[in-house]
């Protein structure tokens, strides 16, 4: 697996440089997510996959779902 070398800050994490954001970086074959604090651990998945994640999200249908 490729390991992504430039990661990108969410727009939705603020200013400053704290260690509360999402990076996204991408490789040709695959997208990866981690969270800053913990930059180690990193989610890796193809768009498709992300895109419904993200669509379910945004429907507001996981504030819906029982825990």
């Amino acid at each position: 697996m490729t390991t992504p070398r430039n990661w990108q800050k969410s727009s939705f994490s603020g200013g400053g440089d704290g260690n509360a954001c999402i990076e996204l970086a991408s490789t040709p074959t695959t997208l990866h997510l981690r969270e800053s604090a913990t930059p180690h651990t990193t989610l890796t998945t193809t768009p498709l996959p992300l895109a419904h994640l993200l669509r379910h999200i945004r429907s507001g249908a996981l504030a819906s779902t029982p825990a």
